[in-house]
């Protein structure tokens, strides 16, 4: 059983397609094509990432096939414009590259993601090199933990720390990820903390506590 937060190395893809910042436009789509992907990292000498291609930095060569759009276009969209005449890779990758470290929370790669509009990350080591890449869909594998494993991390990582003393009158239960917390504690003003730490849970859908203890309601 794996406790504390899964960090990206856990769930990442290792083995990693990836081109030069000299690659062709047209072989970057086969590419893309044959191995059915959205993005690749670019990288450069000894496999140090420089940036990522997705299929949003290639499409702009589709959407101004037709000529020049008109100045407010222009003015708006000058790195699509300047994309649509890519030649190579290193002429529409978006650099610098967003990346994580293979220590990355999976938590803290999620709100990357989200913030910056990624369906996937390059994962580089300290010095900028590629290890693997994540995806979303990668984040979503805690949710194939199955309950067994999340029983005995809810009851040791939040139970057996919590409540030391009344640990053995708690009952955990897990079903389809949801954890249901029942029993009477010694100390009713942990039982928020307990909560929050159980829902913190890699793997955890949802929380239905009905603890009670001194101070609180039975």
């Amino acid at each position: 059983m794996q406790t504390g937060p899964h960090i990206v190395s856990d769930v990442m893809t290792r083995a990693v397609i990836a081109v030069g910042r000299d690659a062709p436009f047209k072989d970057i789509v086969r590419l893309m094509e044959r191995w059915k992907l959205s993005a690749l990292p670019v990288l450069e000498g000894e496999g140090r990432v420089i940036g990522v291609l997705s299929e949003a930095d290639l499409l702009p060569k589709e959407e101004f096939r037709e000529g020049v759009p008109d100045r407010f276009t222009q003015r708006e969209r000058l790195s699509d414009l300047a994309k649509a005449g890519a030649l190579t890779a290193e002429d529409a990758m978006s650099s610098p590259a967003v990346t994580v470290h293979g220590t990355t929370t999976l938590a803290e790669a999620a709100r990357i993601m989200a913030r910056r509009n990624v369906k996937r990350l390059p994962v580089i080591d300290g010095e900028g090199k590629l290890e693997g890449v994540v995806s979303r869909s990668d984040l979503l594998k805690v949710f194939l933990r199955d309950d067994e494993d999340l029983t005995e991390e809810v009851r040791h990582e939040v139970v057996d720390r919590l409540f030391p003393l009344s640990a053995d009158h708690i009952r955990v239960e897990v079903s389809d990820g949801v954890v249901t917390l029942t029993g009477w504690v010694d100390g009713a003003e942990l039982i928020p903390v307990a909560e929050r730490l159980a829902r913190a849970v890699e793997g955890i859908v949802d929380v239905r506590c009905h603890l009670a203890g001194a101070g609180g309601p039975r």
